[in-house]
């Protein structure tokens, strides 16, 4: 066993990437192979490191991609090799997961495993949906099954006799195909007809969705709504309390769809305040950002920085490339001198400040000439300037503060090039599923998006984050449906969630 791996058998959550656990985080960082099934938070994949090898195990709509047997025999093979393994998997992987069952395979192969639990869907669900599985007024016991069984069984383990008959809440699993064969079998062996009951899908993401009904209606009812799984099933008196509770769903942005094009390692800022009011976001990442062409130049320039007068940088990777050089050089940060601070905006001075220095010159308006129109403001006329920059961009803070009198020197840090991996089939669920808004902060995010060659959703508005950026959507053909008065992401937050104001929901 000394020789082996260890598996893990971790449990994805139900959903929302805030209620995934510390611990299977770091889990997932480590693993040198992933084994999943179908997410709801296809994100935990960007958590892998560098090499992982990821095997999608998983089932969508009713076709198995692995048999069990096959998967057991995976992750046994893939442990005895000397790795680390990852089982993970949808809500708590011992809660109608077959964690148990992968477990046991482990224990006989004599390898190394851990369990992680995790949020299981029968608690979040209807957690989310504003509904207490269990509440002093109404019931002092809770009951959870499975509303589908081993096919190859040929007997149901389910005793619905007892269940009609058992006080308290009532919570099911993966029943939604069988919900008026269950249903039935309750008031069948005696449960009362209009006992309620809420089936809530795709519970804890921004897809939810709840509806209400007694056992006599709801299966009626999910017909006519077209309900389908993945869904939890709430049965009791409990399920009343929805009426004052219900709190996700109430939230600014949701059942909205809005696609982040920035850089994978830039999009967690936006998708999170996304998040965070409600919508469903679609990380689809058009751009990556690479070192400069020049490394040896960018590097003499950074260690020299201490003798401009002036550092001017215009977007946070800049801030971010140049600094880590820094402090790759340098241990001291006094190294740096006393030259002057410029950033383009706050969301570059933010970038700055974490790097514990002080900013001197922020513009109104966060664009290349607002810059400008600050520098106007001060004394620059012979004084040296080092423009911190990406390889490809405007020449504008250049030109401005050279007419100015200053001397210039550009320091390319980066380069922005073409993201090419989509390992979240986040392509495919746009092109499938449409969106609301896809949201541009970036020249380079609107070059790149469009060069993907993707058919813009019927009815999708485009939001950009400043002139700069509108100016290219509509060289490209796309007239933007808004702009961020405050060119920042806090700005085209707040003007996301004005422009949803009041507009109803997509059918």
């Amino acid at each position: 066993m000394s020789n082996s791996g260890t598996c893990y058998l971790v449990g994805a959550g139900p959903g929302d990437l805030g209620l995934v656990t510390l611990r299977a985080k770091e889990c997932i960082e480590l693993a040198d192979v992933l084994v999943y099934d179908a997410l709801s938070s296809p994100e935990l994949l960007n958590w892998t490191k560098p090499g992982c090898e990821k095997l999608y195990v998983g089932k969508r709509a009713k076709f198995h991609s692995v048999p069990q047997d096959q998967i057991n025999g995976i992750i046994v093979e893939k442990t005895k090799a000397g790795l680390n393994v990852v089982r993970l998997k949808g809500g708590d992987p011992m809660i109608f997961g077959r964690g148990g069952e992968e477990a046991a395979e482990l224990a006989a192969a004599g390898v190394n495993f851990e369990i992680v639990p995790g949020i299981s869907s029968a608690i979040a669900g209807p957690a989310y949906a504003g509904i207490p599985v269990t509440h002093r007024d109404h019931n002092t016991q809770l009951t959870i099954f499975t509303g589908h069984e081993d096919p190859t069984k040929g007997f149901s383990s389910v005793d619905y006799a007892q269940l009609a008959k058992t006080p308290g809440t009532k919570v099911f699993l993966m029943g939604v195909a069988r919900l008026k064969e269950i249903t039935g079998a309750f008031i069948e062996h005696g449960a009362t007809p209009d006992t309620p009951i809420a089936l809530t899908r795709w519970a804890t993401t921004a897809s939810q969705k709840t509806i209400l009904g007694t056992l006599a209606t709801i299966a009626d009812i999910a017909e006519m709504e077209n309900f389908t799984s993945p869904a939890v099933a709430v049965i009791g008196p409990v399920v009343n309390e929805r009426q004052k509770i219900n709190w996700f769903e109430k939230r600014p942005l949701f059942g909205r769809r809005i696609v982040v094009t920035r850089t994978r390692e830039q999009a967690g800022e936006l998708s999170k305040g996304l998040r965070d009011l409600g919508a469903d976001v679609i990380e689809l990442p058009t751009i990556r950002i690479e070192g400069p062409p020049d490394r040896l130049e960018f590097a003499e320039l950074v260690t020299h920085a201490h003798e401009y007068d002036w550092l001017v940088f215009t977007s946070p990777n800049g801030v971010e490339r140049f600094f880590d050089a820094f402090f790759a050089t340098f241990e001291d940060a006094r190294s740096l001198g006393n030259p002057k601070i410029a950033a383009i905006g706050e969301g570059t001075a933010k970038k700055i400040r974490e790097y514990r220095f002080a900013v001197d010159l922020i513009p109104e308006r966060f664009v290349a000439e607002g810059l400008i129109d600050a520098f106007k403001k001060e004394d620059i006329e012979n004084l040296t300037v080092l423009w911190i920059k990406a390889h490809e961009t405007r020449d504008v803070v250049g030109e401005g503060l050279t007419a100015l009198g200053a001397i210039v020197d550009n320091c390319v840090a980066y380069r922005t090039v073409a993201e090419t991996e989509d390992p979240t089939g986040a392509r495919a669920r746009l092109e499938e599923e449409g969106a609301d808004l896809i949201t541009f902060t970036s020249s380079s995010t609107v070059e790149h998006f469009f060069a993907l060659g993707m058919d813009w959703p019927e009815g999708c508005a485009a939001g950009s984050i400043g002139p700069v950026t509108s100016d290219t959507l509509r060289k490209q053909g796309m007239k933007p449906t808004f702009e961020a008065p405050k060119h920042d992401i806090p700005g085209l937050t707040a003007a996301i969630v004005k422009y949803f104001k009041g507009k109803p929901l997509r059918e």
